[in-house]
């Protein structure tokens, strides 16, 4: 796997450097490369208590991500997943401590113990007021006499961070930082393993299964489960946590623990609002990346009882873009459609005939999802499958409410059930075409002719033409076949999406943007589903028949 690095020895140095050249001033760093590796407040004083953090590298945007006021004073780099050197530590607080002192926030691993411990000794030694708290919130592993320091730790950094920056001495911060650590819980889950920049990757976790517990440095977790999907995944994170949460509202950091997307990490709030424990949580922090494991495709959740104090010094704001705003849970608002979006439906009619025919089209767009996806992935985005599919669902759904004994209204009825659910640009063309075809059906038409109107105003409005590469390749001569029968059409179909695989340029859709070597050799993926949806027709006109015959016997 590729990295965007130049040497990996180099690739902690260089971070540092790129973050203190974004900072705007507000960051500076130590002397000392590559040894000491120490981020600092650029504006410090050493009037207040100093916090100091870190530990290995790889959980960005913690620790140095988190410098600045109201949180940490100075964060300590090591090595990925490896605690820094007593000195580098040492220097850190001999750097950042005054006469208010300083306390040392430490996940609990036993270099970060370590390391962290007997330089605090040694700057005791010269005469400095040094605490150090260990966080300890993992509760993956219950048996452990030491749990792991996982992104819980966030809790101190912004409660301790804020008390120090109002002036509170160290007894006042130490006590706090404890308090916090004393009700932190948190446990995280992942559909894959860490990727450590110059090391072969642990396939640990198998294609189809999740790790429940699993550390930020990519240690095995309690357990591997089945994954089936976010809600299942949330509610086995929720059903370890219900086993640690008392009955008081509590504050959430929902964490990315570094390679899962933005749009999951929403639909994993939703699931975390609407699970089991979702009632007692009434303020959140995030989703975001806080405490990362590089590119792991998971999060975390931790928890805490925050009262209403420590409510206030969470939601102090801060001067860093890393740390995402404390705010409140609540249920989903909806406004009413405005009322040029809320039509008067058609009345609903069963016929069941047609019933079964547009059952059985949306079964075949269904069915043909993933191959229409793979074609897609070669020239555009990978989902005209999905895309298709999920407005076959949508018409299944909406069956009972169609105009199925008229036609003419049941076109329309597609059409705006299409622009209503379908996304994309394909939505609306399709959209286009039903709505337009329902006019032409209306004034009288022939179905032939009412369909050929329907695709004169697609192409008019969406500017394809045959030749372009798209759907209308294999539709329009379908539908100048048709007064032939369905055979003639679906043969016409096949015929013109499979002549899409030779043609290098397309000139609309995403795929126009995509070059003639990456085309050529691979179906139109809307011409394709045009195509298999005739031949499947013509199928079941020529199964029909036979039974037709029989009966007229």
């Amino acid at each position: 796997m590729s990295y965007f690095m130049n040497r990996k020895d180099d690739i902690i140095t260089e971070a540092v450097d790129g973050l203190i050249a974004a900072s705007g001033g507000k960051l500076s760093r130590l002397d000392g490369y590559p040894h000491i590796r120490v981020v600092t407040r650029a504006d410090w004083d050493k009037s207040k208590v100093a916090l100091v953090s870190g530990g290995g590298s790889g959980h960005e945007p913690a620790h140095a991500g988190f410098v600045g006021e109201g949180m940490l004073t100075a964060a300590v780099c090591g090595d990925v997943f490896a605690s820094p050197s007593v000195d580098a530590v040492l220097a850190a607080i001999l750097t950042v401590t005054g006469p208010g002192g300083c306390l040392l926030v430490v996940k609990n691993y036993t270099g970060d113990r370590l390391n962290f411990g007997l330089a605090a000794e040694r700057a005791r030694a010269f005469g400095l007021s040094v605490e150090m708290v260990i966080v300890d919130d993992d509760i993956a592993l219950p048996h452990l006499h030491n749990a792991r320091g996982v992104a819980g730790t966030l809790f101190v950094h912004k409660i301790a961070g804020a008390l120090a920056e109002r002036g509170a001495d160290l007894a006042t911060v130490t006590a706090a930082a404890r308090k916090v650590i004393d009700g932190t819980k948190t446990i995280g889950m992942s559909l894959d393993t860490c990727t450590v920049p110059g090391s072969p990757k642990e396939n640990r976790i198998a294609e189809g299964m999740a790790e429940l517990g699993l550390g930020i440095h990519g240690e095995p977790g309690v357990e591997q489960i089945q994954y089936e999907s976010a809600h299942q995944a949330m509610a086995a994170i929720a059903a370890k946590l219900t086993d640690v949460m008392d009955d008081r509202p509590h504050v959430a950091i929902l964490n990315n623990l570094g390679g899962t997307s933005g749009l999951e990490m929403s639909v994993l709030t939703n699931e975390l609002r609407e699970s089991p424990i979702g009632g007692r949580i009434q303020h959140i922090i995030g989703p975001a990346p806080v405490m990362t494991s590089l590119d792991m495709r998971g999060f975390s959740v931790s928890i805490y009882p925050a009262d209403d104090e420590e409510l206030a010094l969470l939601a102090e704001a801060v001067p860093l873009a890393a740390w995402p705003a404390l705010t409140e849970l609540q249920p989903v608002r909806t406004l009413d459609l405005p009322d040029g979006l809320t039509p008067v439906p058609p009345m609903p009619s069963e016929h069941q005939p047609t019933r079964q025919f547009l059952t059985r089209c949306c079964e075949i767009l269904i069915e043909a999802e993933a191959d229409l996806n793979a074609l897609d992935a070669k020239a555009g985005d990978g989902d005209t499958g999905s895309t298709l599919a999920h407005a076959a669902h949508a018409l299944l759904d909406a069956m009972d409410r169609m105009p199925l004994a008229d036609h003419t209204q049941l076109f329309r009825a597609i059409g705006l059930e299409l622009s209503q659910t379908m996304g994309g640009s394909s939505g609306v063309l399709l959209a286009i075409f039903f709505a337009a075809t329902g006019d032409g059906a209306a004034s009288g038409m022939s179905m032939g002719e009412a369909l050929s109107a329907g695709l004169a105003r697609m192409q008019e409005i969406g500017g394809a033409n045959l030749g372009d590469r798209t759907m209308v390749d294999a539709l329009a001569p379908a539908l100048a076949a048709l007064p032939d029968g369905v055979g003639a059409g679906a043969r016409a179909a096949r015929k013109g999406a499979d002549e899409t695989a030779g043609m290098r340029e397309a000139k609309a859709g995403r795929a126009s943007y995509i070059s003639a070597e990456q085309l050529e050799g691979h179906i139109d993926p809307g011409a394709e589903a045009v195509a298999r949806l005739f031949e499947h027709i013509a199928a079941m006109e020529d199964s029909e028949q036979p039974q037709a015959r029989m009966s007229a016997g």
